[in-house]
């Protein structure tokens, strides 16, 4: 009977490299995961069949039902922000500028990642719960075995649903996020109401405007797609759901961020 060879003991000093290695080799499998999951899904969302009564289901759970949380978060943004800019300006005498800079920040900014981190709360964690809990109880498998495939029936009038009512919910968000500012700046800072209307009229642009739907649409892809990815690879049971819903707020919450630099730099460059 020939003996098994022992393992090569590691030196102690050689184990943090160890660690390291293993951790940066398992954050690139976990990218290269996500990466094809998410080309599979953006595929399923483009080509036919796509069930649209599902589809539109997923606009009114997505969209419709999440109106009052991202419109209470503008609000209380807008004014906040108006009152913060005016005490910033005081400083220099440069109390005029509150309506020019609370539009531009809200429209570019804080409008479609503050909206995209609520769904991101909401939105990413029930995907993943609802996958998840379908994963667990193999109803997934049950749709492969009738031939539907979960990237289309399930997933992609999510990801759909998810990337074209995000940005009509941060034009909503980018509105009462300016009234906001509008109601502190008349009530509290004593502008002139037409006047304060004025500025924000004269100074906001298409390109703010659009940058901020543009970024809305990406994080609404993310959003989706991180509630799908961690949903379906849920396992064992209620804590593995559990488990996944909150990677898919942690991951979308981040990719939100990471997104949004990069997506405002290159409309830096351009021009946007």
């Amino acid at each position: 009977m020939t003996a098994v060879p022992a393992r090569p003991t590691v030196p102690a000093v050689i184990r943090p490299f160890q660690l390291i290695g293993r951790t940066v080799l398992g954050a690139f499998r976990e990218v290269g995961r996500i990466s094809t999951f998410a080309a599979g899904v953006l595929v399923a969302c483009v080509t036919p069949v796509i069930y649209i009564r599902e589809f539109f289901r997923q606009c009114l759970k997505i969209g419709f039902y999440s109106l009052p949380v991202v419109g209470l978060t503008a609000v209380f943004i807008g004014a906040a922000l108006a009152l913060n800019i005016y005490v910033g300006g005081s400083r220099f005498n440069a109390e005029q500028f509150v309506p020019n800079i609370v539009v531009l920040g809200i429209t570019r900014e804080l409008g479609p990642v503050l909206a995209g981190l609520m769904l991101a709360g909401r939105v990413s964690a029930g995907i993943a719960a609802e996958i998840g809990a379908m994963r667990v109880t193999e109803q997934i498998d049950a749709l492969l075995t009738l031939s539907a495939k979960p990237s289309r029936y399930l997933y992609a009038p999510r990801v759909l649903a998810a990337t074209l009512t995000l940005p009509l919910l941060v034009l909503v968000a980018d509105t009462i996020g300016v009234m906001g500012g509008y109601l502190v700046g008349v009530t509290s800072l004593d502008f002139n109401g037409s006047l304060y209307l004025k500025n924000t009229w004269q100074f906001v642009t298409g390109n703010d405007i659009w940058s901020g739907v543009i970024k809305a649409a990406v994080f609404g892809a993310i959003i989706a797609i991180m509630g799908c990815y961690q949903g379906d690879r849920s396992k064992g049971g209620a804590g593995g759901v559990g488990r996944a819903a909150t990677l898919a707020v942690v991951g979308a919450a981040v990719l939100i961020l990471a997104s949004n630099y990069i997506l405002t730099s290159i409309f830096t460059r351009i021009g946007l």
